[in-house]
Order: C-alpha cells, then sequence, then structure tokens
C-alpha cells in the first residue's frame, strides 16, 4: 500500500497521523497506508546496486529516535530499538542494573533487510538491539568508536563496523551519509545519563545490563538520496552549531529537549538547518510502551513551547508528528 505523502508546505502546518493519517484543520487531505512487510528471518544479503529511489523513499519510525527508511529495494535503519522493555525511567524508581533483553521475534517482523545501520550514540534505547540486527542481517553498521567495541563485545565482525567520528561523508552508490558531529540532550542539571567512551585494542567484556552502555559521543545523520529527499536525523536534543550549518536538508526528525540546560536550541538548530521544509519530531515518546500502543508523550516535553519556537523560527515549515511504524513519503 501507499504510504503516506507529505507534499510541500506553503505554511506551517501541523500533521498527526493516527493508523489512517489523522490530519489537523486546514492541512489537506493525506491519506496513509499500512506498513509494507518485512523480511521473515534469517541472513540476508545487502543489495547494493538497485536504484535508490526506484519506488521512491519511505521513512518508518520505530519510536524514539528509531527509523526505516526504504528507498527502493534498499534498507537503511537508524538506532533500531524496538524492544523496548521496562526500567523504572518514567515510573520511578529507575534502576540503571535493568538487564539488557531483546524481542528477537518483534525486531525480525520489522527491520525488513538492512544493508547500513546508523548509530547516534550507545545508550540502550539506541543502541540495545543493534547486536541482534547485525547478527541476523548482513547490514553495515555505521557508529562511533565506543558502538565500535560494544558489537565486538557482541562478537560482531570489526570488518563489518564503520568507525566515524563526524566530517566523513560516504557513499554508497545512490545515497550518501554524511556524518555530523552533535551533542546528548541535557538534564536539569547540565549532565546526561552514562556519559563515558570505550577505547583500547581489548574486546570489552559483553553488556548485561543498560548501566553497560554508555554514550560513547553522541552523532547525527545527513542522508541524502539521488534524485529524492534529504533528511537530516537526530539521536539527542542537542548539537554541534557549526558542524550543522549549512546542511538545509527536506526532512529533519529533531528531538525536542526535556530540559532549557541548551539555551536558544530549537532556534538555533533550525537556523543552522536552513528552516527544513518538514519537521519530524523523535524521542519524544515514552519508549517504555509498545509499539502495538499509540505514541505516549514524554511528561519532560513541553509541546507548546517547542512547536511555538519552530513557528517563530521557521513559519512556513511543516510539522509532522509521526505515528509508529507507518510509511511516510517527503515528496
Amino acid at each position: 500500500m501507499s504510504a503516506t505523502r507529505i507534499p510541500g508546505f506553503p505554511r506551517r502546518r501541523l500533521l498527526k497521523g493516527a493508523a489512517a493519517g489523522a490530519v489537523a484543520a486546514g492541512a489537506g487531505t493525506v491519506a496513509a497506508g499500512a506498513p509494507a512487510s518485512a523480511a521473515g528471518p534469517g541472513k540476508a544479503t545487502a543489495n547494493t546496486t538497485a536504484d535508490a529511489t526506484a519506488d521512491g523513499v519511505t521513512f518508518r519510525w520505530f519510536g524514539t529516535s528509531g527509523w526505516r527508511i526504504d528507498a527502493g529495494a534498499r534498507t537503511l535503519l537508524v538506532d533500531p530499538y524496538l524492544t523496548r522493555f521496562p526500567t523504572g525511567l518514567f515510573t520511578k524508581p529507575f534502576d540503571a542494573a535493568t538487564p539488557l533483553t531483546t524481542n528477537e521475534a518483534l525486531v525480525t517482523e520489522h527491520i525488513g533487510r538492512p544493508e547500513l545501520v546508523l548509530v547516534t550514540h550507545s545508550h540502550w534505547d539506541h543502541f540495545n538491539d543493534v547486536p541482534f540486527v547485525a547478527a541476523t542481517t548482513a547490514a553495515q553498521i555505521v557508529g562511533t568508536e565506543t558502538t565500535y567495541h560494544l558489537l565486538r563485545a557482541y562478537g560482531v565482525d570489526p570488518a563489518r563496523i564503520v568507525v566515524v567520528k563526524g566530517g566523513e561523508v560516504l557513499d554508497f552508490g545512490g545515497y550518501a551519509v554524511r556524518v555530523v558531529s552533535a551533542r546528548h540532550s541535557r538534564n536539569a542539571a547540565h549532565g546526561y545519563f552514562a556519559p563515558g567512551t570505550l577505547h583500547g585494542a581489548a574486546v570489552p567484556p559483553r553488556p548485561a545490563t543498560i548501566a553497560d552502555l554508555p554514550e560513547g559521543d553522541t552523532l547525527a545523520f545527513h542522508v541524502g538520496f539521488d534524485g529524492g529527499p534529504s533528511a537530516f536525523l537526530m539521536g539527542a536534543s542537542d548539537f554541534s552549531e557549526r558542524d550543522t550549518a549549512g546542511l538545509r536538508p527536506d526532512v529533519a526528525m529533531i528531538a525536542p529537549p526535556t530540559s532549557t540546560s541548551t539555551r536558544d536550541y530549537v532556534p538555533r538548530l533550525l537556523t543552522a538547518l536552513g528552516s527544513p521544509r518538514v519537521v519530524v519530531p523523535v524521542h519524544w515518546d515514552n519508549f517504555e510502551t509498545p509499539l502495538s500502543e499509540p505514541p505516549r508523550r514524554d511528561p519532560a516535553v513541553d509541546w507548546s513551547a517547542f512547536l511555538g519556537q519552530v513557528h517563530a523560527t521557521a513559519p512556513r515549515s511543516g510539522v509532522v508528528v509521526p505515528e509508529y511504524l507507518t510509511p511516510y513519503s517527503f515528496g
């Protein structure tokens, strides 16, 4: 079935999709299709020869900052965390010793046959399911040195891991990935959970709890498809203004802030990006509830302030609030 197509926006519009795409007044009619069938279990062979835009480009939100991007016969994943187990983060008390676990059937159902996995950083709500994806597909994984060492702890072949720092422009034939140095979200005390990086030649112990997954520096990615849209994808609500300036994506998946510790975050970000045609908020949901339920907002996100800043800074940008696992086409 066809994806929800988000056309050009002559003025700011807020779209909030339901299963069939519920549209705010004045935004026009948008028809949403059901997600396409995912690939079955087992090893997959990456298709690196198909035209990236032969059948258009669709984006499916996995919640948090996770995405599945399908470009013709080719599939990319970004921060594919689907398991969503409870840690007490939203219900309290938070337990950093929560064991890591993966819902293998759920992940297999939704990831398709990815040829590439982009990892913004190594916290559990971004990295947890990546080792299973690596074990059951032929995908290359792009991430920081910390992501590299964690994947080696899971037995992933180092030759399949692309270590980046920010500034790289990787050509995959039909699309390019620009790696952007970024920063992690800040809490009210100006800090954040589990900072730290992994270095050295020794393979670390296999992680057992969420505390075993340090942030390991944070990246963003600008993915541009030949003849198709370009997308800026964030994994946390802070950024490097210098590294982001001038990217000018068609669509920007940006994380609303959960505190006011970073001054003028939204206006500085949108200005640096050149006021994208479409803004898609990510990492605003409670990522401990199942994907089978509608997204629940993180109470720390101030929606009114966020949308007001988007409108004030980029009044011609459309705002699309995504639903889980629903395909969107930004044509």
